[in-house]
């Protein structure tokens, strides 16, 4: 048996090698790993969540000294070079570090790497280079790149991408932003931070669709006050336009937004293009792979990933990886191929990284339209001294859990150190604990004090409704 993985050096394509890997010699005769990047490493690795995090890192320092008023000297500015060079040299070392863990793969008989880019012929034969390649499963990991969207005039305007702010030494005066999903919200702050008076087009009343309105309502007065984000809600673009001194953005409410440069943090689509699949007997489109990651018109195809279009988020990219591996085993062996299936989880460093957003499973309203009925609790994170102590006051919590068991079914946050509590509140969602039985002591004076208060809260909700 023959198995090609597209994409190895990407966090779902290096899983899946990684959990293939294992039957090499036993049900795979061989395993050919092939990726045309250099020095490798995937998106979050190279132009994506670990990058972000450390330009991040540096607008938290400045946010925090120019904030707290027990500091008396004036600010330190953002060395964009500085941070810039120390950024690549991390992404050196993290990209190292993958490509050997994929390279080690190929010690072993039967497996090889090939850099060069591979594009199919048909449903079971790939060109890669020189060579061509029949194979009985393929895995498609091709991550994603930047979605550019249909705005009119925005092919003549220069756009700059997340992954061109990663690697900006000089930074404009003013700037418009488009797109404030995660990344527009990771972005952003940084941008303020380093300097550039930003205004951001939000298409809807507010940020965080997925959450409660409340802590959309509450990154919108962050960013406002905080960082003095200009933020216009419910409003769209019509067309852009390139002035003598950046872009113009004429807004369907009628209002016209200028800046020096164009900021598209709009998303992302699977990258697809390049791979031939106009050979094939599949076509992407919504439907086009299942939940298994099996291609829907080729079965010997799997597609995990940002490729797949579904979630593009690494840990989902490495998890739909892994079940790829094992679904191509079980399938070689004739038994049944299991769907992915996670609880929603999920970390947006807003506030430059110092107020994150999360959200563990259900909302109220998801919960509901599952058939649960529920009771719950919310806390701001300034009704626990601790966070006013350490000057990070602003956000809120809240747990969703189930009336009449007890079994706690979401966490949703926006304050400091949420996103080491989302692995707490991982554990007792995907447990399916019971609330009433979780401690709820915490040693004081400490930041998880914040989950203690809503978990006796909804304990006593679910003990007296019962």
């Amino acid at each position: 048996m023959h198995i090609a993985v597209i994409g190895a050096y990407g966090s779902a394509g290096s899983a899946a090698a990684e959990e293939l890997h294992q039957h090499v010699g036993d049900d795979i005769d061989q395993l050919t790993l092939i990726d045309d990047g250099d020095p490798g490493g995937g998106l979050c690795i190279r132009k994506g969540c670990m990058p972000s995090k450390e330009i991040l890192s540096a607008a938290e320092h400045r946010y925090q000294g120019r904030t707290d008023g027990r500091l008396d000297e004036p600010p330190h500015e953002i060395d964009l070079t500085n941070t810039i060079e120390r950024k690549d040299r991390h992404i050196d070392q993290w990209a190292a570090h993958r490509r050997e863990g994929v390279h080690e793969l190929t010690a072993t008989d039967g497996v090889r790497f090939i850099n060069e880019t591979a594009k199919f012929v048909d449903d079971y034969t790939l060109r890669v280079g020189s060579e061509t390649l029949e194979t009985d499963y393929v895995v498609v990991a091709t991550g994603s790149s930047v979605n550019v969207p249909d705005v009119p005039g925005i092919g003549d305007v220069d756009i700059t991408t997340s992954a061109e702010v990663l690697d900006a030494a000089r930074l404009p005066d003013s700037g418009v932003v488009m797109g404030f999903g995660s990344v527009g919200i990771e972005m952003t702050p940084y941008l303020a931070e380093a300097g550039v008076d930003i205004t951001v087009i939000e298409h809807d009343e507010r940020p965080l669709d997925s959450h409660a309105p409340a802590f959309g309502d509450a990154l919108m007065e962050l960013y406002r006050e905080e960082f003095d984000i200009d933020i216009r809600t419910e409003v769209s673009e019509e067309r852009v336009e390139s002035t003598s001194d950046g872009v113009r953005v004429c807004l369907d409410s009628g209002d016209v937004l200028t800046g020096e440069e164009l900021y598209a943090f709009t998303g992302r689509r699977p990258s697809l293009g390049e791979i031939g699949l106009e050979h094939t007997s599949m076509t992407p489109r919504n439907g086009w792979v299942d939940a298994t990651m099996q291609a829907t018109a080729n079965s010997n195809v799997y597609v995990p990933g940002d490729a797949n279009g579904r979630d593009p988020v690494l840990h989902v990219a490495k998890e739909q990886g892994y079940l790829v591996g094992k679904n191509i085993i079980a399938a070689a062996q004739g038994e049944p191929v299991e769907p992915y299936q996670h609880t929603n989880h999920r970390v947006t460093f807003a506030g430059a990284g110092l107020y994150p957003v999360v959200r563990i499973g259900h909302t109220v309203r998801s919960a509901h339209e599952a058939g649960h009925a529920t009771v719950t609790a919310t806390r701001k994170a300034a009704d626990d001294g601790v966070f006013r102590a350490k000057d990070v006051p602003h956000g809120l919590a809240r747990i969703v859990v189930d009336a009449d068991d007890g079994t706690a079914l979401g966490y949703q946050a926006m304050h400091y150190h949420a996103d080491a509590m989302a692995k707490t509140m991982q554990v007792l969602i995907e447990m399916e604990l019971d609330i009433r039985e979780v401690p709820d002591r915490a040693y004081h004076p400490t930041t998880p004090e914040i989950l203690d208060g809503l978990i006796r809260e909804t304990a006593n909700q679910v003990a007296t409704s019962n």
